[in-house]
């Protein structure tokens, strides 16, 4: 990366977060979105022939411990789970391969992104916060973006159901990567993260009525009565699908590969202390996975890392 781009990555990041805390107000130790969290450890085994797919060192072993954050979206650490701000609901997968040595899957429960840049992400975010003004006039800023974005207008209209649990919830990855085999073969594909036995929602009422950390109470009561699976896949591009786009949709008729399964066995200990220390990191770094040129992907990274090094500054001593 040139200093030039380097240099503007920087400002889009840092941008980011002065519109998310214009948005939710500074909240020391947390982050700026996706909050509300909890994370919980158990073990990835890799699918029998995943190794077709990619020669990741976590595809060649029996096994891999991963941690794993569930969250809310919004950047208010006590936003209640049935809130519509709460949704998408979040995850972030991380393979611990050996001491300071990991890559991330991280995904959220729509299929897809509101914009394609994250210079676009900064100003949906602006206009936001600015429709929130006392008095604002009509059409009001975000009314003004989504008409001139017909991609973030669908996202925003995309039904948001909430799950029983976050086990029973289906998550996708925004961008795609490119998939590289031991014989040198190369994919795009996007992950999709998927409950094992299918979704499960509550219905409207059963929602509207859910206690406010309902999903949390829910994935740790579950978790002392035994180990819950879930399955991850990859949803492989055709030769002339948009690979560096996160708005567009592939065909539902994609073929998908079985990448392996997580199976979650308990609530880590010190929760909240380790949640302020861990940064998840979009991009993989690990051989037999590399990003995609995807514009979304670099910033996402910085911002991820600096409001990482935020909360950690912020952490208790």
């Amino acid at each position: 990366m040139t200093t030039a781009k380097l240099d503007h990555v920087t400002e889009v990041a840092q941008a980011a977060l002065r519109a998310f805390d214009d948005l939710n107000g500074p909240q020391p130790g947390f982050r700026p979105a996706h909050a509300k969290g909890i994370l919980v450890a158990g073990q990835f085994t890799p699918a029998t022939d995943a190794t077709s797919l990619s020669r990741a060192p976590h595809l060649q072993r029996p096994s891999t411990p991963v941690t794993v954050r569930f969250s809310d979206f919004a950047g208010i650490p006590t936003i209640p789970d049935n809130h519509h701000e709460a949704s998408p609901r979040g995850i972030a997968i991380r393979f611990n391969l050996a001491d300071h040595a990991h890559t991330d899957i991280i995904g959220h429960s729509v299929n897809g992104f509101p914009v394609r840049t994250a210079e676009e992400f900064v100003e949906m975010l602006r206009a936001i916060y600015a429709s929130g003004a006392p008095n604002v006039a009509k059409p009001s800023p975000i009314e003004q973006f989504l008409a001139s974005h017909p991609a973030a207008l669908e996202f925003v209209q995309a039904p948001k159901p909430m799950a029983v649990s976050f086990v029973k919830e289906s998550f996708f990855a925004v961008s795609a990567y490119r998939f590289i085999a031991a014989d040198g073969v190369a994919r795009y594909g996007r992950y999709r993260i998927q409950p094992d036995g299918g979704n499960e929602y509550l219905s409207p009422s059963a929602e509207a009525g859910a206690a406010p950390d309902f999903l949390f109470d829910e994935i740790k009561a579950r978790l002392t009565k035994g180990p819950v699976k879930m399955q991850i896949v990859v949803q492989l591009a055709a030769a002339n699908d948009v690979v560096n786009d996160s708005t567009v949709h592939w065909p539902k008729d994609r073929a998908e590969v079985f990448f392996g399964a997580i199976e979650l066995t308990s609530v880590m200990p010190n929760n909240d202390a380790e949640q302020r220390q861990i940064i998840f990191d979009p991009i993989p770094r690990v051989d037999g996975i590399e990003p995609s040129d995807d514009p979304l992907l670099e910033p996402r990274a910085t911002t991820y890392l600096m409001s990482g090094r935020r909360r950690r500054a912020s952490a208790p001593r």
